[in-house]
């Protein structure tokens, strides 16, 4: 049936009917279909009566008659124009707004029609440029003021439009079953592109409205999960830009929370697929908190999925920006207070790796913040128990901090980390401590073979470059060897 209704819409945008005024009353989008004349004599916009002073048997007329009034959009960019009718416009929403939360009878199909075309017509549209976008998204990320951010000119009336369709959704008098018809998969795309707005209150609702279809129309859910899927992939891979992926993941964690259990294939694919990915732009920062939430949440699900979310995170680990490896720890950290230990065994060697460079991070809070981790209770009894592996990786490192770390605070927390680490295992420490001294001792004579090898690869490279011949240089396993073969070929 809205697929008829959408086949009748005009393609192009239709002139503004003159006012007596001599302004435009409407500026319309695609969507738009001029109302019936009856409600605009003679071209003016005129307010119908409230639902009070109507009988009730008149009220399901007056309300199909109000819908198709407000289907009318006026030109917000000057705040001179049509103001009488802008506010009869706004006094009919919220006078349908009042009726929806107290309605006495279920939806008719014709209401339901005219709500969606009513949402239809006033909410959906295009949004700025890519380079409009850009500089918008860049300003939020940098701390911006929230005056500064553009704001919907139009929000007075799309509130109120918003209002209603939440109400709607949310009605026990709307039949589910029935609404789906009005309610489909195209409405959902168009609302889920209705998240890239630069307005948050618009994404406020949209949040709460999308969530609300979630749990009313189970018919949706799996397209929907897939609508979102796609949306992640386009922002990640294509554009990187996009407003609205916390408020998607704020819907994405509740959804997570109801996942039953044991969890589907096709979760645990949404999770390696979509959600880790997410951590590799560069504006991370911006939705990180309601991303790590839904991480987490899979691991509290499933613990078993510990080890391929730390196994994610190593992989894009950051290696330049440090304030986004400081967000990396505290995920981290969350992720293993749900981690057991087979889990953590799996994952110890590669991640202790990346912990040992962090402790020597010139950068004092991800040092700082990775040896938070041992304030930990659960991480630290996981060390100690797998303390045989774990030392002997991060000992070296601590060692370096204690010698030469510039950050007094660091300085502190690492000493305090190496008591620990001498109170679990004295001996192994003891050991591990010999080791570093005697890599530490043979360091000069290792820089100088390194030195020695390096001159006499460039000496045997400009023994050969008089002739036209490639210079082949084989892989030598010390100086020595590289003497005896310099030899031999030059005799």
């Amino acid at each position: 049936m809205i697929k008829q209704i959408f086949g009748k819409l005009p393609k192009k945008t239709s002139k503004s009917s003159s006012h007596p005024n001599g302004e435009g009353v409407v500026a319309v989008n695609p969507y738009h279909t001029p109302p019936p004349t009856s409600n605009r004599p003679n071209g003016v916009y005129e307010p119908l009566p409230s639902f009070r002073d109507v009988p009730a048997s008149e009220k399901p007329t007056l309300f199909i008659k109000k819908l198709t009034m407000c289907c009318v959009l006026f030109d917000f960019t000057d705040p001179s124009k049509n103001l009488r009718e802008k506010e009869t416009k706004r006094q009919t929403l919220l006078d349908l707004v009042d009726y929806i939360a107290t309605v006495p009878t279920k939806f008719t199909e014709a209401a339901m029609q005219e709500i969606a075309k009513l949402a239809t017509i006033n909410l959906f549209r295009t949004f700025p440029t890519a380079a409009n976008h850009e500089s918008k998204v860049l300003e939020t990320l940098d701390g911006g003021d929230d005056e500064e951010l553009a704001l919907e000119p139009s929000w007075p009336h799309l509130q109120l439009v918003y209002e209603l369709l939440l109400r709607f959704v949310a009605s026990s008098m709307t039949d589910a079953k029935l609404a789906k018809r009005y309610v489909d998969h195209s409405f959902v795309l168009k609302l889920l592109e209705l998240f890239d707005s630069v307005d948050q209150r618009e994404r406020e609702y949209l949040k709460t409205i999308l969530h609300r279809i979630y749990g009313k129309f189970m018919v949706h859910r799996p397209f929907i999960r897939k609508a979102i899927n796609n949306i992640f992939y386009r922002f990640v891979f294509e554009t990187e830009r996009h407003n609205g992926v916390a408020e998607l993941l704020e819907i994405l964690g509740s959804i997570i929370n109801g996942f039953a259990l044991p969890l589907k294939e096709e979760h645990k694919l949404f999770l390696v697929r979509a959600l880790m990915p997410l951590h590799r732009p560069k504006c991370a920062a911006a939705y990180h908190q309601q991303l790590c939430y839904c991480i987490v949440q899979f691991v509290e699900k499933d613990s078993k999925l510990a080890d391929t979310v730390v196994r994610g995170l190593l992989r894009y680990w950051p290696v330049t920006n440090t304030s986004k490896e400081v967000m990396f720890l505290g995920e981290l950290e969350e992720v293993l207070e749900g981690t057991q230990a087979a889990e953590f065994q799996r994952c110890m060697v590669p991640l202790f790796r990346r912990i040992a460079r962090c402790l020597n991070s010139s950068h004092f809070q991800v040092a700082e913040r990775a040896l938070f981790l041992w304030n930990n209770d659960h991480i630290r009894n996981l060390i100690t128990q797998n303390h045989k592996v774990i030392m002997p990786i991060v000992f070296p490192a601590m060692e370096r901090n204690m010698c030469g770390h510039w950050n007094q605070a660091v300085k502190n927390l690492t000493l305090n980390v190496r008591k620990v680490l001498a109170e679990t295992d004295q001996a192994l420490f003891d050991e591990c401590l010999a080791k570093f001294q005697e890599d530490e001792a043979s360091k000069p004579e290792v820089a100088a073979k390194r030195e020695a090898t390096w001159k006499l690869l460039e000496d045997l490279a400009a023994s050969k470059s008089v002739s036209s011949e490639a210079v082949l240089v084989q892989r030598f396993s010390s100086s020595v060897t590289i003497t005896t073969s310099g030899k031999a070929s030059g005799s």
